[in-house]
């Protein structure tokens, strides 16, 4: 019998979720490379037709099969539309008119429509006054992460903003609705092969039609490493584990990714980019924390135990 939905999550999938925000931190740094010698939509298509590939080979070498059932593809090409080419397409664009700060801000908006969409759709993620408290102070540790800087021309472009906030709503309802692939028990490996597939065969024409790329000058070596980095650690490796985490922590939990992924894109910065991490940062961290300890409710739940 499968565990539970809504609850706590155990040990093994806090560091599946620690891993997620490690592989998806690191997408800021390989998008910075890539971006400064190729349009977006060409970035997306090279995403998910690429790591659709290595996901497919993965599955074949598993000695698996994608289904073939007319019902499971009409899934997978939702799943693509709203988790990988809306997105994607909205965040690509909507970056080139406001802060980037203030996007991570944006996105962080993710897990409050993940409380709200999973109390309405589902049966067993329901609302908690702990859930909704804790992503309202997670969010609140992205801001002070972020920082007031973040916010400078923060409505210059109303369009930008609305385009961010819709992604993070689509972002918000994807792994809801996925949650029907691990009830249909496919292997996550199956699930994020299918995805990318459905959306690999969606973006590509479009970027074939928008970016024409064979007009592109062709990228260095820096650009393409950065590409394959993308397409295979921040999306096939990333989406693997994705799954791994819906089938047995739901989408709530799921989506606290989006409060740890701008943590993980600070410590990297300053492992591996000289950054230096500031006072705030570790406050901000400190918030996220508070916010995730009252998503899982253990600590809570402690304070009851000793207190009550």
């Amino acid at each position: 019998m499968p565990p539970a939905i809504n609850r706590s999550m155990t040990a093994t999938e806090w560091g599946l979720l620690l891993l997620l925000c490690i592989v998806w931190g690191g997408s800021y740094f390989y998008i910075g490379v890539a971006i400064k010698a190729l349009p977006p939509f060409a970035i997306v298509a090279f995403r998910v037709t690429v790591g659709a590939a290595i996901l497919y080979g993965i599955v074949r070498i598993s000695g698996r099969r994608l289904p073939t059932d007319s019902a499971t593809w009409r899934a997978f090409f939702v799943m693509g539309l709203a988790n990988n080419v809306i997105p994607f397409s909205l965040i690509a664009w909507a970056q080139g008119h406001v802060p980037s700060g203030f996007a991570a801000i944006l996105n962080a908006t993710t897990p409050i429509f993940a409380v709200i969409l999973a109390n309405a759709m589902t049966a067993d993620e329901k609302m908690t006054s702990g859930r909704l408290a804790g992503v309202i102070i997670g969010f609140a540790g992205v801001a002070v992460m972020i920082g007031p800087d973040a916010l400078t021309g923060a409505t210059d472009n109303l369009l930008a903003d609305l385009a961010l906030l819709t992604a993070s709503v689509f972002y918000a309802f994807s792994p809801i609705y996925g949650r029907r692939f691990s009830r249909q028990g496919l292997p996550p490996m199956v699930a994020a092969a299918g995805q990318f597939t459905a959306a690999g065969a969606m973006m590509l024409p479009l970027t074939l039609i928008v970016d024409a790329p064979w007009t592109l000058p062709m990228p260095g070596l820096p650009v393409w490493g950065a590409l394959f980095g993308l397409a295979a650690i921040s999306s096939a490796f990333a989406y693997i584990i994705y799954y791994r985490i819906l089938a047995t922590a739901g989408a709530v939990n799921l989506m606290l990714v989006t409060f740890l992924v701008p943590v993980s894109a600070i410590i990297l910065g300053a492992l591996f980019l000289g950054e230096r991490l500031e006072p705030v940062d570790f406050l901000g961290m400190a918030v996220i924390g508070l916010g995730l300890a009252a998503i899982d409710g253990r600590p809570a739940a402690w304070l009851r135990e000793r207190f009550a």
